[in-house]
């Protein structure tokens, strides 16, 4: 069983966390997130650090204990540091373009397709076969990546498509001659 829920989240300076009843809003250089807390977790403020702890040792509790801390823990290093997710590009004539504040992607279909960037993220080309996707929210950053590599999914024949840097695709082999 996992316990880290107990430790305590370190907040560095320039970090502003705000406390209500029944959400937590941390401010930072690089934005405000805002999380809604459940009512089974309680969340403190000590001095540089924050704590979360959970009022009964309830099953649903328990999840949401460490859920809860690493919400948070995600959100101040969103604040100061920020996300980022990197996805690569792999075909003939497959690659994408910064347009303004969204993306386009020539993927092998007819026309290109464009990708607008929701609030809160940046997208950069550092290669026309290479996407960087920067933000604050970890889990829109996760989502955005997601939705862009669903556009053209990596085939198993022939590696074909969109995938992130670290993905490893199961290549199969194709029929057999007799």
């Amino acid at each position: 069983m996992s316990r880290i829920g107990q430790s305590p989240i370190a907040v560095p300076s320039g970090v502003e966390i705000t406390l209500d009843e029944s959400r937590v809003i941390v401010k930072g250089s690089k934005g405000s997130l805002e999380q809604s807390i459940p009512e089974s977790i309680t969340i403190t403020q000590e001095g540089d650090s924050v704590l979360v702890a959970r009022i009964d040792d309830e099953r649903e509790s328990r999840s949401l204990h460490g859920l809860m801390r690493s919400l948070v823990a995600n959100m101040v290093q969103g604040v100061t540091d920020g996300f980022t997710k990197e996805l690569e590009i792999i075909g003939v004539g497959y690659r994408a373009a910064v347009k303004g504040s969204g993306l386009e992607l020539q993927l092998g279909f007819s026309h290109p397709v464009l990708f607008d960037a929701p609030t809160g993220i940046t997208f950069a080309t550092p290669q026309p076969t290479r996407i960087t996707i920067t933000g604050f929210d970890k889990q829109l950053v996760g989502q955005v990546a997601a939705d862009i590599r669903k556009l053209r999914k990596p085939e198993p024949y022939k590696g074909k498509g969109i995938r992130y840097v670290d993905e490893r695709v199961l290549r199969k082999s194709g029929k057999s001659a007799k």
